[in-house]
């Protein structure tokens, strides 16, 4: 487990950030034509068969022990069933960069879950306060006037936090496939797999869906797309940073969302770029320069 990541790392986790960052796009999408327990349903469904379909192609086979599907359930609950639900009924309500502010918390409660719970991953000094300052550059980027709403639809709010709380655990439970010597695209499929079987009775009960007008093709290609890119290669890159870089490590993803949207956004829709997006992204790259610790203990060793 190293606590320093490497240029793969860093290269994984923008590629990542970049799946991830599309997910609050598609699920804009979605949240206007089906109910949020189909949509997660969907997602993960879509997931499942894409990744078994993958496994079975690679020559891979599905593990049939019990220790196995319980960690597969475990990490469906807290990695998808839950902040999936979670956001994308939050997103019914409050505006998108209200979302992705409060979902950029993660790495703040994931480097307290991890100083509880491991024994490799205490908090240190330079990692809180790259967190902090992480977090003031994403509500810097995306604008403090979208905290005008703070005040209003709290349980949505809430909603999110508990997304972000969620996530912080399922990075410290996903811990243990490494240690079961799993290559990361089993337990990506397992916990899709695990999390298709949970929400599938949910969505028929409270949602009815067969009773919902045929969806049109725009909304469609963004489930697919939310599957597919945001949800089954975004899996596999999640448990092979996982298992090199460690959870809190891991995290700090939720800080370049909002960074790759954004230069996504310049790139593809010719948004404009202002000065609080670059400033922003100053900001978090001094945060996470600082978890990384690297530019810190060379800064001490040449000050001795």
């Amino acid at each position: 487990m190293q606590k320093q990541m490497g240029l793969a790392e860093w290269g994984m986790m923008l590629v990542l950030s970049l799946l991830w960052g599309g997910s609050f796009l598609f699920n804009g999408i979605l949240v206007k034509a089906l109910p949020p327990f189909t949509i997660v349903t969907g997602r993960v469904l879509l997931a499942a068969i894409a990744l078994n379909l993958i496994v079975r192609v690679m020559g891979h086979a599905m593990p049939r022990d019990g220790k196995s599907w319980v960690a597969f359930f475990g990490m469906g609950v807290l990695n998808n069933m839950i902040p999936f639900c979670l956001i994308v009924w939050g997103q019914t309500h409050i505006a998108s960069g209200l979302a992705s502010i409060l979902n950029a918390t993660t790495p703040l409660f994931a480097v307290v879950v991890a100083h509880l719970l491991t024994a490799d991953e205490k908090m240190t000094a330079n990692r809180l306060i790259g967190v902090v300052v992480g977090f003031a550059g994403v509500a810097y980027m995306i604008g403090f006037d979208a905290l005008h709403d703070l005040g209003s639809n709290v349980l949505a709010q809430l909603a999110v936090l508990g997304a972000a709380i969620s996530y912080s655990f399922a990075g410290i439970w996903g811990r243990r496939f490494r240690a079961m010597g799993m290559p990361p695209l089993l337990p990506a499929a397992g916990q899709v797999t695990a999390s298709t079987i949970l929400m599938i009775p949910i969505a028929l009960i409270a949602d009815q869906p067969w009773t919902l007008p045929m969806p049109g093709m725009e909304t469609w290609l963004a489930l697919a797309g939310l599957a597919i890119l945001s949800t089954a290669v975004a899996y596999v890159l999640f448990f092979r940073i996982l298992a090199t870089a460690g959870a809190t490590n891991l995290m700090l993803v939720t800080f370049l969302i909002p960074v790759s949207a954004i230069l996504l956004g310049a790139l593809v829709l010719g948004e404009q770029l202002q000065t609080k997006h670059l400033i922003g992204m100053a900001m978090i790259a001094i945060g996470l320069a600082a978890i990384d610790g690297r530019l810190m203990s060379i800064g001490r060793k040449r000050a001795a």
